[in-house]
């Protein structure tokens, strides 16, 4: 009777122990069939990989390109802005003055008329006021120099539309076809920019 005990508990030893083996057996065929699947995928990707290399490549390249491209548009954009801001600044610098001297020509205008109204500037009685306007317009003259203000008195010279305005034509045998005979005004420019043209009588 103790004898079928004893080797009933052995056998109830050896039950757990046999389970223990078979379960770390199946663990161990897991872990293989874990491994010999991790070997497929890296053999599939291997036979994959120049295709998938390419697509990637070409993907960022064109991601390069666009980015590149946007860059580029960017910073051509920034430096229009820039120059263009530039530009604005430098005309408002150039020609701020441009309405002020508009006004100062009927100044000077005045005192050219004053001074052709004389009929004889060598008079004693006006000689010392002709001189005194000469002198006042020689001063004003050098004073609008002085901010790039410059006078157009074309006569003689060939006419050019763009600094003079033609008042009528006159036909003179003695002087070349659109030659500036007479300026009956002056005119006058601001940095290059023509603020008045002179009036003429041009040949024909």
């Amino acid at each position: 009777m103790a004898k079928k005990e004893a080797s009933k508990k052995k056998g109830n030893k050896q039950e757990p122990e046999q389970e223990n083996n078979e379960a770390v057996e199946q663990d161990n065929a897991e872990d293989s069939g874990v491994e010999d699947s991790g070997v497929n995928s890296e053999e599939l990707g291997a036979e994959l990989s120049p295709e998938l290399q390419t697509l990637i490549d070409e993907a960022v390249a064109a991601a390069l390109a666009e980015q590149q491209d946007s860059v580029l548009r960017a910073h051509a954009e920034v430096q229009n802005t820039r120059r263009r801001a530039e530009a604005d600044i430098e005309k408002a610098h150039k020609y701020a003055l441009e309405k002020f001297s508009s006004e100062l020509l009927n100044v000077m205008d005045n005192m050219e008329r004053a001074l052709q109204a004389v009929a004889d500037p060598e008079e004693e009685s006006v000689k010392a006021l002709c001189e005194g306007i000469k002198l006042t317009i020689k001063e004003f003259l050098a004073v609008l120099n002085k901010f790039a203000i410059e006078q157009i008195d074309p006569e003689g010279e060939p006419f050019d539309p763009q600094m003079h305005q033609a008042m009528s034509m006159v036909e003179n045998p003695d002087l070349e076809p659109n030659t500036v005979i007479a300026v009956v005004q002056k005119g006058y420019s601001l940095n290059g920019r023509v603020i008045r043209p002179a009036m003429v009588m041009v040949s024909k």
